[in-house]
């Protein structure tokens, strides 16, 4: 089912939304067997009581989010979300969805990815999507250690969550396979790709992939998956895309300025056709560049004069802010927050 973005209907949406709970938010570092140093990890949940406000991912481009530092958790027990950043993003960068999530119930556990995060953006590492789907089990594993963050959580509901490469990375722990052997055919075949361009850039030998980028990343207690602009759905094989039987909710931003190296739809790779159980939301106007933080007044133009991406330049006519509202929406009503 596909869904057109609207922005008054999206805003009178927001209005009918439930009181939002408490945002908390607290950090950890993970230990894990597969890196040289422990993992930055962070965490955002629904909280019983207030203590001080901080914010999360402010910078000089985007707004950050405010949030309560350590309170108690809610009680009962909330399903938990393992969120994958994008490559050049971090476990910060995308602080409203998370925080959002809280307010509607959820805890959502988020890693900073070594090798593709903001300003260690590395295309050789970047590839090696083994290691970004383990950084999140072994979060996952350390924190369903600690008894006062296992007693919160419903172990009957634990997803995974990622935006572009993180989306992969998400899909990948839901049980998706990527093959190594079609990567250099799609970026031959004379389209001009975002990806393709970028991993070009490192020199990575598209026929020569590590083997963690077709490594087998699915963790077993993670029940259902959700996706927002994925990278390597056109190189998805079959075998685990027919096996693929868990809820799976796919977003795709932007429809005539849609990210091509993305693209789920008929004219893309088809990815949400391919997997009919899924659910399939596309969100327009907007572009990839949408799902990130609300920009500052003068962000666009400081982008601009640094020749950076245009990360703040929307199509005409996007709200941003409604569009992360309608993502809010989607997501927890897949989750059943609603």
């Amino acid at each position: 089912m596909k869904h057109l973005l609207t922005p008054a209907l999206i805003v009178l949406g927001g209005l009918a939304q439930a009181q939002p709970m408490l945002p908390g938010f607290d950090r950890m570092d993970v230990q894990s067997a597969h890196r040289a140093r422990p993992l930055d990890a962070s965490f955002y949940y629904p909280a019983d009581n207030r203590t001080y406000m901080t914010v999360i991912g402010d910078n000089p481009i985007f707004d950050g989010m405010r949030v309560y530092m350590g309170p108690r958790f809610a009680k009962g027990t909330h399903p938990l979300v393992l969120f994958s950043h994008g490559s050049g993003g971090s476990m910060d960068g995308m602080a409203w969805l998370m925080a959002g999530l809280a307010e509607r119930g959820a805890i959502v556990l988020a890693v900073n990815h070594p090798g593709s995060t903001s300003g260690d953006s590395s295309p050789r590492r970047s590839v090696r999507l083994d290691a970004r789907a383990q950084d999140l089990s072994a979060a996952l594993d350390q924190f369903l250690a600690e008894p006062e963050f296992a007693g919160a959580v419903d172990p009957d509901r634990i997803y995974s969550l990622g935006f572009s490469l993180g989306g992969a990375t998400a899909l990948g722990l839901a049980g998706l396979r990527f093959d190594a052997g079609a990567y250099a055919p799609y970026c031959q075949d004379g389209a001009n790709r975002a990806d393709c361009a970028f991993f070009e850039k490192g020199g990575v030998d598209f026929g020569n992939l590590p083997a963690g980028f077709s490594a087998d990343m699915r963790d077993v207690r993670v029940t259902g998956a959700m996706a927002i602009d994925p990278a390597f759905t056109y190189v998805a094989t079959k075998e685990s895309v027919a096996a693929l039987d868990l809820p799976t909710l796919l977003i795709n931003l932007g429809k005539t300025h849609r990210l091509a190296a993305s693209d789920m739809g008929p004219k893309g790779s088809g990815f949400a056709a391919r997997l009919p159980q899924a659910h399939y939301t596309e969100i327009a106007p907007a572009i990839h560049f949408t799902a990130l933080p609300e920009c500052k007044p003068k962000a666009a133009e400081m982008l601009e004069d640094e020749q950076d991406d245009p990360i703040c330049t929307d199509p005409e006519g996007t709200d941003r802010k409604a569009v992360h509202l309608h993502m809010l929406d989607e997501i927890a009503g897949f989750m059943g927050l609603d």
